[in-house]
């Protein structure tokens, strides 16, 4: 096979339809899956019977022979899906969106037969996560159902979509203390300090997930020895607690603090804008001194990522 010409979009040529697939292969970075984080998940009926519904969505799915391309499927509205009970004994099944194209495979009629549809492979092994070989269909869910059940239940679906393209957005926030801030030895309880560490973050309206890094540079020590903590907190959600030992006694030195965790995006905090600060535990058992001033840098590094929900 060579060039597949004319290239698509010249004005006056035919253009194969596999033109228009490999361009959506090439848009689509020759990922597959779903577009959004909800996108065709899987539920039990509205009322439990021997079926699934697909809720609203869209998906990418990749031909499954070399250049044959991808293609894009819709569904508006909640689809029904028929599964077969189980007899004596307990049975996986696959729920996939299918794409069954004549060109390659089977031999349905697009002018009246059904091209992309919600297909279930039955009888899988319990640990499934994709289709079968050669089939060019993306999975969306595996049903794990007991022996002798004719109604399936959320309890009986594993989600295993994947996002074909998932959203990114990183941003850095600096602050720099004009001043010295202490926190002296203290009472076993936790601070917000310093209170130079505060930044307004604005959380994508597709974020479920968000990593947290902030690094405390040139924290200035003295007094004594310092025993603390410290953490992040974005919006409500509290981070990972990050210890500072310090055992160098009585003379002032500085010391670099990496606060940092993996914080999941609640669907409150989607498309908000939510304070992200520093808090930090004095302990009892050792007196030194903590501080920020002129010396010090503080950085906050928030990757927020998409994925499925």
């Amino acid at each position: 096979m060579t060039l597949i010409n004319p290239p698509l979009l010249t004005h006056g040529g035919t253009h194969e339809a596999r033109a228009f697939r490999m361009m959506v292969r090439d848009l689509a970075r020759g990922s597959q899956g779903v577009t959004e984080g909800d996108d065709l998940k899987v539920w039990q009926l509205t009322t439990p019977a021997a079926g699934v519904r697909v809720a609203d969505g869209s998906a990418v799915v990749r031909g499954a022979a070399w250049g044959q391309g991808s293609y894009t499927q819709y569904n508006v509205g909640y689809a029904v899906v028929p599964v077969a009970p189980t007899a004596a004994s307990p049975r996986s099944d696959l729920v996939c969106l299918r794409v069954e194209d004549p060109e390659y495979e089977g031999t349905r009629d697009p002018e009246t037969d059904e091209i992309g549809y919600f297909h279930v492979v039955s009888n899988v092994s319990a640990t499934t996560t994709g289709v079968p070989s050669g089939m060019t269909a993306i999975p969306i869910a595996r049903l794990d159902i007991p022996a002798n059940t004719t109604v399936i239940t959320d309890s009986m679906i594993k989600d295993v979509r994947r996002m074909a393209n998932p959203r990114r957005e990183r941003t850095l926030y600096t602050s720099f203390p004009t001043a010295l801030s202490t926190l002296g030895y203290s009472d076993n309880k936790w601070h917000t300090w310093p209170s130079a560490a505060r930044w307004s973050v604005r959380v994508p309206s597709w974020a479920t997930n968000a990593k947290v890094v902030v690094t405390v540079a040139g924290l200035r020590e003295s007094a004594s020895n310092v025993f603390a903590q410290m953490r992040g907190v974005l919006g409500t959600d509290l981070g990972q607690g990050t210890v500072v030992d310090d055992n160098q006694g009585k003379g002032i030195r500085r010391t670099n603090v990496i606060v940092a965790d993996n914080i999941s995006v609640s669907s409150a905090m989607r498309g908000t804008t939510q304070p992200l600060y520093l808090q930090t535990y004095m302990y009892r058992s050792e007196t030194g001194d903590i501080h920020v001033d002129s010396g010090t840098s503080l950085i906050a590094d928030v990757e927020f990522t998409e994925g499925v929900v």
